[in-house]
């Protein structure tokens, strides 16, 4: 079934374009000039995004956006916004937006947002991807510990920043182990509604709960014989936190409305970003069930710990998105080249790849320039200061955002392009810390 996505844009030519460019993607879009007219599609019809401009005819974004929450609808809601109305941005993430966009929205950026929002909680896996294998000796490290651990049934616990490829580690371990022609599903704990995670992982009988008209397996049901991955295992509400750990003690679960056990007959390989230790002295991770996951850890380094894999990265990108484009590009200019080894890349692989990808796509020539890669020049600072460093250590990471701040003027969005990250990073980051 098509991911359903509603436009609330008073500008009739703008949601025109930007509904052609979803649905060319594959998504079935509607369309809402004002907040009234936003309310009665919402009241009658499901959708699993919602764009919304801040300003309208009628209503505005910060109230649709309020009036969602209070009629209890679990939508991802991104705010459109013109640089002179970012303070609305920034409130809309504040009670609850995923995103923004700052106007006038492009192709690629709205595309590129929608595909991350709406990934698949969980995908299957019945046969190994080809991936780059990074040359880095750490990477390389991590890609052999998998291969060691991958004979043995015990759990896996990969550590790493956002971006970095831990789900090719644990499908490296899937499809080195006896498991491999079984399946891997790979699960995002974060984006499960916490109301349904039981029903989700365990299955449900018929009649367990209000629109449960037959019996369902879950994840643990779809993983049978094979791996499951739980990605960003941190984010795991903290009630199904002690359900996991009950399954990975006793061996077997129930389906939700059931009496009757089941063998839990996976293998568990997770994976996260958070700081571990910090999350269980915050109460929000059960410290039982991290030593039950991390028997074996394996620590995915970063692409800037790793400058020697980041051109060979490139190069592969570059040549798969110019199939994937029908775009001739030969390689990269020496400017190119070393702009890409000076970004602080703290996106990582995923930043990598989306940048390539971009560039293939823009580049006026074969040859892609250091101007068609859309990355700002490092900034370059007093050597009397310290160091601004990327946002993927918790403990350093509050120093660096007000040190950037201070150097910007509290500009956020010139500390943003100073840090490397996202505005809407920024703002998330400032939220988490208290950052004023």
């Amino acid at each position: 079934m098509k991911k359903r996505i509603l436009i609330v844009e008073d500008n009739i030519a703008l949601s025109h374009i930007q509904k052609d460019w979803l649905e060319r993607e594959g998504y079935s879009v509607a369309t809402a000039m004002n907040e009234p007219f936003a309310h009665k599609l919402l009241r009658k019809e499901q959708f699993d995004l919602i764009l919304s401009d801040v300003r309208l005819p009628q209503g505005d974004g910060i109230h649709l956006l309020e009036w969602i929450g209070k009629e209890k609808m679990d939508i991802p809601f991104v705010i459109m916004t013109e640089y002179t109305s970012i303070t609305d941005a920034v409130k809309a993430i504040k009670i609850g937006a995923k995103d923004y966009l700052s106007k006038p929205v492009y192709h690629e950026q709205l595309v590129e947002m929608v595909k991350e929002l709406l990934k698949p909680i969980a995908t299957m896996r019945s046969k190994e991807k080809e991936l780059f294998k990074r040359i880095s000796p750490k990477a390389r490290e991590a890609e052999h510990l998998a291969e060691i651990v991958a004979s043995s049934d015990i759990t896996v616990l990969i550590l790493g920043a956002n971006g970095t490829g831990k789900e090719s580690i644990a499908r490296s371990i899937h499809f080195h182990s006896t498991r491999k022609d079984m399946p891997f599903v790979a699960v995002n704990c974060g984006a499960i509604p916490r109301e349904l995670a039981a029903s989700m992982f365990f299955g449900h009988t018929k009649g367990a709960f209000t629109g449960a008209d037959t019996d369902k397996g879950g994840y643990f049901d779809a993983a049978k014989g094979g791996t499951l991955f739980l990605d960003e295992i941190g984010t795991l509400p903290f009630e199904m936190q002690s359900s996991l750990l009950r399954v990975l003690q006793e061996g077997t679960f129930m389906p939700v409305g059931s009496s009757r056990e089941r063998v839990a007959d996976v293998r568990i390989v997770a994976a996260t970003n958070e700081n571990m230790e910090k999350a269980i002295a915050d109460g929000r991770f059960r410290e039982d069930l991290y030593h039950r996951l991390g028997e074996f850890e394996i620590h995915q380094p970063s692409l800037c710990e790793c400058p020697e894999d980041i051109l060979p990265l490139a190069n592969f990108f570059r040549e798969k998105y110019s199939a994937e484009l029908h775009r001739k590009r030969t390689g990269f200019t020496a400017e190119a080249e070393r702009l890409l080894l000076s970004h602080s890349w703290s996106g990582n692989i995923r930043e990598l790849q989306n940048k390539i990808r971009r560039a293939v796509l823009m580049a006026k020539d074969t040859l892609i320039d250091y101007a068609d890669l859309n990355i700002t020049p490092a900034i370059q600072t007093d050597a009397s200061e310290d160091p601004l460093l990327p946002l993927k250590d918790e403990e350093l990471e509050k120093q660096s955002i007000i040190r950037a701040l201070q150097s910007c003027g509290g500009v956020k969005t010139k500390a943003a392009q100073m840090l490397n990250v996202d505005s809407s990073t920024l703002y998330r980051k400032m939220k988490k810390y208290g950052i004023k």
